[in-house]
C-alpha cells in the first residue's frame, strides 16, 4: 500500500485528475457489468473505489499545502466552530 501513495504523491495535478476521472468511469461500467451479469472479482469495485479515495485525498493535501497562512487560519476558525456547535 505504500508503494501505491508513492506513486500517487510522484503524479502531477492534471494526471490526478485524469486518473480520478478514468478510474470514476470504470467503476460506473463496472457496477453495471456486476448488476447485469456479476464480475469474476467483485472486490474490484472496492479497489477502485480506494484508489479513487486515495487520489482525492492526495488532491486535498495539496490544496492545503497551497493554502496561505491566512486562509489556513480560517479553516482552523471554521473547524473549531464545527466542534462547539455537535
Amino acid at each position: 500500500m505504500a508503494k501505491k501513495n508513492q506513486e500517487i504523491h510522484s503524479l502531477s495535478e492534471t494526471d490526478i485528475k485524469n486518473t480520478e476521472i478514468e478510474l470514476r468511469m470504470n467503476l460506473q461500467k463496472s457496477r453495471f457489468t456486476h448488476s447485469v451479469k456479476g464480475l469474476d472479482k467483485p472486490s474490484e469495485l472496492r479497489t477502485m473505489r480506494k484508489q479513487i479515495a486515495r487520489l482525492k485525498t492526495e488532491q486535498r493535501s495539496r490544496e492545503i499545502a497551497a493554502m496561505s497562512d491566512a486562509q489556513k487560519s480560517q479553516r482552523s476558525k471554521i473547524r473549531e466552530r464545527r466542534k462547539r456547535t455537535k
